[in-house]
């Protein structure tokens, strides 16, 4: 396996770029969530098996979009290419995930919250505030490469409270409630023979992670 690439080995791969520019000055701290997704996790794949190569890619890949600044650093992609698209939506460049986050671009609008009213800085407060630690796996992968096709799972502990704006414009709040909030979706992802992510589509329900936000009742929506 000498010839793979570090991303698809190693979950943790690009976080020893040292040199690339990060968004806080220097990479991000993940260890809490890697031992949260040791203990909680459902599936474990084998060493250097599809499931393995294709879960470390797109872990790699969440912590250059979240967290590198310039895109040249960006090893998981084909930069002369990318695109990302959710739920068949427009495809976007990573210039766009640059500017609008991570969230923003998983996203839609309801009444728990909306992309356009959220800026990058206030959509990782609202997220990573409430679950400290949001792990992410793979359950099934039903194609390779060039085309792979995968089912995952999101999921994390609504540890704070969730506060933000939404489709109206008030800032919503819900009562944490401690219990897990647990996503699945599909990923149809395109990747060169250097298994860099030429385009990637996400599909799933927005509004499952703010329906078990808000298992016990209406979001509160503060006057503004």
């Amino acid at each position: 396996m000498a010839d793979l690439p570090d991303y698809v080995l190693d979950p943790n791969a690009v976080l020893k770029d040292t040199n690339a520019s990060w968004r806080h000055g220097s990479p991000p701290d993940y260890s809490k969530t890697r031992a949260f997704f040791e203990k909680t996790k459902k599936t474990t794949h084998e060493a250097n098996s599809l499931p393995f190569l294709v879960e470390n890619l797109v872990k790699n890949w969440e912590i250059e979009a979240s967290f590198k600044t310039n895109l040249s650093d960006w090893r998981t992609i084909d930069q002369t290419v990318y695109t990302f698209s959710l739920n068949g939506g427009e495809e976007r460049t990573g210039h766009h995930m640059l500017e609008v986050g991570t969230y923003n671009a998983l996203l839609s609008k309801s009444e728990y919250y909306d992309p356009t009213k959220n800026d990058f800085t206030e959509s990782h407060k609202s997220f990573k505030r409430m679950m400290p630690t949001f792990a992410w796996e793979v359950l099934e992968v039903y194609s390779g490469p060039p085309v792979v096709v995968c089912k995952w799972r999101h999921w994390g502990e609504m540890k704070n409270d969730y506060s933000g704006y939404n489709s109206s414009g008030d800032k919503v709040t819900v009562k944490a409630h401690g219990d897990t909030i647990d996503i699945q979706g599909l990923i149809v992802a395109k990747v060169n023979e250097r298994l860099q992510i030429e385009k990637i589509e996400v599909w799933y329900d927005p509004m499952e992670m703010f329906n078990q936000i808000g298992k016990d009742g209406c979001p509160f929506a503060e006057n503004t």
